[in-house]
């Protein structure tokens, strides 16, 4: 029988990440993936002539070694091994409670004097918000980089000493500080918190905490693409994994979780899909790269009961749907303006109505669209092959959505909501009807079905704010069960920040572990 130092279930980008750095430290891994090919969210992929980025606009630059995934990708092998290419601004944002379009650059100095020349009555709340956001993310990025960062008490006092103003207004939510912050200026709220959906979908739940330093990692570093699309990220972190003769296996479905009598992990079975063929490998060590409840199931009872009572009580994200069309010309021709398009809708008219737009799929589709971010590929030098020219359109979604019917049912309902949106979108930019050749639309139920996510969740669990500091400051990717570790959104805070840097947390754990 096989044996391994450390067996991973599922290859999207947490589990990857963390197989290529324990690869790449002398241990041997093996890496379990049920789809045709690695990546999980973090793919790319063709229906017919029309690429398909699978989550990626942009993440934060990870070349920064404040970021929080430069040490993580570094030790895995891949941070040059795909090109980052800058997004040029965070995004425009346009609609709703902000009105005519704003561009928001991605570096706190740009987008300070940005806001300010549009809201001049909010100058000071701009500047308290983002030198509070700034010295949060400076110092979380600092604390993620662990003991080792640290070459001096005075720099731990430091990073501990800028954490403050957060420790401060820790509990609240989003929604709370920006009205201790602005009072009833809701253009300027909306305008920080356009892209609420990269994160949430209601500002009442978000944590503060959270957003600061999810949104001021974009404005410390800049944003950024992975050239070609995300699937080459994925691939590199895979060959990474095999260049350090560990393996990784595809069409292969994990079917049991062994453990012995006091309960530590003592093997992994795994079938092909359709269950036959059975495998058994010796290990003491599994990561999960997928949903508590999923790894639940592959357990023991008693074991399984332990992760279910440790996960079980927590809200799980929200989901997404994803409208890809495929121009015959390029977006801009038809008045995309930017990259990054935040498209707040007319109904809005304060930042907490985003949380009405997660349960309109539900309904059919009449006068209220929900809140779009746009991505337009061939503004920057994505490498996204072209023509057609790529326009993602993403927005919140819930399973609840799209269940309770049939098949043909849920597609003529997709097919509705896909015509009314296209049609929403012809009102701010003339033209892109005709100029649409190709399209597809996944919904929530889609995410449910490729990625296995419980509730179609995209981010693992919701970031809602906490009970107490300390709890929220404790996720860790070890789990009540012995040998048992989660290396995925559901580690930490999701979107690829959060996935990597649990990722290479959890390997951290099983180097130091013994």
């Amino acid at each position: 029988m096989a044996r391994y130092d450390a067996v991973i279930i599922g290859a999207g980008l947490g589990g990857l990440t963390t197989g290529a750095i324990l690869a790449r430290a002398g241990r041997k891994v093996l890496v379990i993936e049920r789809s045709n090919s690695v990546g999980g969210a973090a793919s790319s992929y063709k229906v017919g002539d029309l690429f398909v980025e699978g989550s990626l606009h942009e993440t934060s630059d990870p070349h920064d070694p404040r970021d929080p995934k430069h040490d993580p990708l570094t030790r895995a092998g891949v941070l040059d091994a795909v090109t980052w290419i800058p997004s040029g601004t965070f995004y425009e944002a346009r609609g709703g409670p902000v009105g005519a379009p704003l561009t928001l650059p991605d570096n706190f100095d740009a987008a300070r004097r940005a806001l300010v020349e549009r809201f001049p009555e909010a100058q000071g709340g701009i500047d308290r918000l983002l030198g509070e956001m700034e010295q949060i993310v400076s110092a979380a990025s600092m604390l993620s980089r662990g003991a080792g960062a640290f070459k001096s008490p005075s720099q731990t006092f430091g990073a501990l000493r800028n954490l403050l103003p957060s420790i401060r207004d820790w509990n609240l939510s989003l929604s709370q500080k920006l009205d201790r912050v602005f009072g009833a200026n809701e253009a300027v709220k909306a305008a920080v918190a356009a892209n609420l959906s990269y994160y949430h979908d209601d500002p009442a739940t978000t944590w503060w905490l959270f957003f600061a330093a999810a949104q001021g990692s974009y404005l410390l570093s800049g944003g950024r693409y992975v050239q070609g699309g995300s699937q080459r990220l994925s691939s590199a972190l895979a060959r990474a994994i095999k260049a350090a003769g560990s393996d990784a296996i595809l069409r292969r479905t994990a079917s049991g979780i062994g453990a012995d009598a006091h309960g530590r992990i003592v093997s992994v079975t795994h079938t092909a899909r359709d269950g036959s063929d059975p495998q058994t490998v010796e290990t003491t060590r599994v990561v999960g790269n997928a949903a508590p409840e999923t790894l639940a199931e592959l357990l023991p009872e008693a074991s399984g009961a332990k992760l279910t009572a440790a996960y079980g009580h927590r809200q799980r994200s929200i989901s997404l749907f994803m409208l890809t069309l495929g121009l015959s010309k390029p977006p801009r021709e038809v008045g995309v303006s930017s990259y990054s398009t935040q498209l707040l809708p007319g109904w809005m008219t304060s930042l907490n109505d985003y949380a009405q737009a997660t349960a309109l799929m539900a309904d059919e589709p009449l006068e209220r669209m929900p809140p779009l971010a746009i991505a337009d590929y061939a503004a920057i030098e994505s490498g996204v092959p072209a023509p057609p020219y790529v326009l993602s359109i993403v927005g919140p979604d819930r399973l609840s959505n799209w269940t309770g019917g049939d098949q043909d049912s849920y597609r003529a309902k997709r097919a509705r909501w896909q015509d009314a949106i296209v049609a929403y979108l012809e009102e701010h930019y003339p033209g892109l009807t005709q100029a649409t050749i190709a399209s597809t639309f996944n919904t929530a139920l889609s995410v449910q079905q490729y990625l296995g996510a419980p509730q179609g969740a995209v981010y693992g669990f919701a970031p809602l704010t906490p009970r107490s500091l300390s709890s929220a400051l404790r996720q860790t990717p070890a789990t009540p069960v012995p040998g048992l570790y989660l290396a995925s959104a559901y580690a930490g805070f999701g979107g690829y920040t959060g996935v990597i840097q649990s990722a290479g947390a959890c390997a951290d754990m099983i180097l130091r572990d013994r």
